[in-house]
């Protein structure tokens, strides 16, 4: 079912190795979609008024369970930068309290944190994670020793963007959170890129994507909040609920549950996505994880093989997305897509009809590859990849 030409949009003609930043979204899950959105024009009081909220409380009932979380500590977002955003806007400091993020934080929730801190005067502190790295504890270790008595915010990545590292995220908060330090974690790639259970992790904050590895429609994420943070976090657009009498079902819940008018269909697709990409191997998700994981393994290691280095970090820091650096870039200068676009990718598309980022890492000339796994990619592609990239770097 896997291979069914039917079931993915991708173009056939493009090697597409770039799923971590926008996967393609099953054509039966965008079908669904659509049959939500036709619903909805068909009787719009009807959808909105009558009938959203209960339809919400089941898609979420459906990604609780698939991460490990209770339905009732999750609310909506369009995605884990919104989500990033919506804690940090809610959140009270005091001038020169201090907020730790590691150096490899996503760029937009970076500056999401640096524009709070300038406002708030906030000291942000940001933490070396070396890439390459031997083991977890060059991770950890930088991290606990940032920890002070100022220090009341961690945010950091789960599963790093540039550099596809799975962070020790079960370690790393059980540590802060002894400290007395809350955690934002931003879990962009980690919901159906590895298992979650996030009751269990016990993280003030997290954020994730449904649009990635779960592949909903574009524009699906959650925010969780633990019990004892719920109160505090109001939505990015305030709107009918924070002046609302019910007392049926908790206050964040009101509130986020309507924040204007918006097409909430990619939120009600995201059970779809679920069900549809758990059909497509015998082993169901943990199958589909382990699979993703064994090629990105793979693919590192023929990659490697063509760039003559060493794998830049264990075996146990990798999921569906694996990076390696390469050499220096011609151009100095800062990108001027926020989705990177290096004269190397371009060639690499324009030649071989090979999708996949070439990110400046940790800046101009510096750079490294990352490439993604998903069920569509097969070895033949990561092959074609690496004979490309003998010839383009000779």
């Amino acid at each position: 079912m896997s291979d069914r030409p039917d079931f993915w949009l991708l173009d056939p003609s493009i090697a597409f190795l770039n799923h971590g930043s926008f996967g393609s979204c099953p054509r039966p899950v965008l079908e669904f979609q659509q049959e939500i959105r036709q619903r909805m024009e068909r009787q719009p009081i009807q959808f909105f008024v009558r009938d959203l909220e209960a339809l919400l409380d089941e898609a979420r009932e459906a990604l609780a369970r698939f991460i490990g979380a209770h339905s009732d500590n999750l609310v909506f977002v369009p995605n884990a930068t919104a989500g990033v955003n919506t804690v940090l806007r809610s959140l009270e400091f005091e001038r020169g309290d201090q907020v730790l993020v590691t150096d490899q934080e996503y760029n937009a929730c970076r500056n999401a944190l640096d524009v709070m801190a300038e406002r708030r005067g906030v000291e942000v502190v940001a933490i070396n994670i070396p890439f390459p790295l031997a083991n977890e504890a060059q991770a950890i270790d930088p991290i606990l020793s940032a920890v002070t008595p100022r220090t009341r915010l961690l945010l950091i990545d789960h599963i790093t963007s540039q550099t596809g590292l799975i962070l020790p995220m079960e370690k790393i908060v059980s540590e802060v959170e002894q400290r007395g330090v809350d955690t934002l974690v931003d879990g962009a790639h980690a919901p159906g890129m590895i298992p979650l259970h996030l009751e269990q992790l016990g993280a003030a904050y997290y954020t994730g994507n449904c649009h990635k590895w779960i592949c909903a429609p574009k524009g699906a994420g959650f925010l969780y909040l633990r019990p004892d943070r719920q109160k505090n976090i109001r939505p990015l657009s305030i709107s009918h609920g924070a002046n609302s009498q019910r007392t049926d079902r908790a206050r964040h819940l009101i509130e986020f549950g309507w924040t204007g008018t918006s097409d909430p269909s990619a939120y009600l697709s995201v059970p779809e996505a679920i069900r549809q990409m758990g059909r497509l191997l015998p082993g169901g998700w943990a199958a589909l994880i382990q699979r993703n994981r064994a090629l990105a393994l793979e693919a590192r290691e023929i990659l490697c093989a063509a760039l003559r280095i060493a794998p830049p970090c264990p075996e146990s820091m990798i999921g569906a997305l694996a990076a390696m650096p390469l050499p220096d870039g011609e151009s100095t200068e800062p990108p001027k897509s926020p989705l990177y676009l290096d004269a190397l990718q371009e060639e690499l598309l324009g030649k071989y009809r090979i999708e996949v980022p070439v990110i400046p890492w940790p800046q101009p000339p510096r750079r490294v590859l990352r490439v993604s796994a998903q069920v569509y990619n097969s070895r033949e592609q990561y092959e074609m990849l690496a004979r490309a990239l003998t010839k383009l770097l000779r």
